[in-house]
C-alpha cells in the first residue's frame, strides 16, 4: 500500500525558510509525480508546486514563484520543497501528493491519487 509521508513542517517567523519532504514509500511504479498543496481552514485546496521524476521538470504557483523551488531524489523516491522568504500568508497545512503521470503538469487535487497526512507550516509575521 503506498503511503506519502511528510516531514518538516514547523513555526517561523516572516522571513524565514523551511523544507519539507515527502517519501513514497511502497511505491511501485517507476515514474513519480510529486506535488505540494497547502489548505487553510474554510478554503479550497490550493495548489503550490510539482515536479515530474521522469525528467526533473518543475511548475510552481505564481504566488511562490522565486521563494519556493522542488526537488526530487528518483532513488529515495522523496521530494523536497525548499520553502524561503515566507510570509504570514504562506500558512496553511501543507500536503504532498502523488501521481503516476504529470499529465501535462496537472495541478487539478483530482488527478493526484495518493495523499499525504499533512504538515502544518506556521508563518508570524
Amino acid at each position: 500500500q503506498v503511503r506519502l509521508v511528510e516531514s518538516g513542517g514547523g513555526s517561523v517567523q516572516a522571513g524565514g525558510s523551511l523544507t519539507l519532504s515527502c517519501t513514497a514509500s511502497s511505491y511501485p511504479f517507476n515514474t513519480i509525480y510529486m506535488g505540494w498543496f497547502r489548505q487553510t481552514p474554510g478554503k479550497e485546496r490550493e495548489w503550490v508546486v510539482s515536479i515530474y521524476s521522469r525528467d526533473h521538470s518543475t511548475y510552481i504557483a505564481d504566488s511562490v514563484k522565486g521563494r519556493f523551488t522542488i526537488s526530487h531524489d528518483n532513488m529515495k523516491k522523496t521530494s523536497y520543497l525548499q520553502m524561503n522568504s515566507l510570509k504570514p500568508d504562506d500558512t496553511a497545512m501543507y500536503y504532498c501528493a502523488a501521481a503516476r503521470y504529470s499529465l501535462d503538469g496537472t495541478r487539478r487535487a483530482a488527478d493526484f491519487d495518493y495523499w499525504g497526512q499533512g504538515t502544518q507550516v506556521t508563518v508570524s509575521s
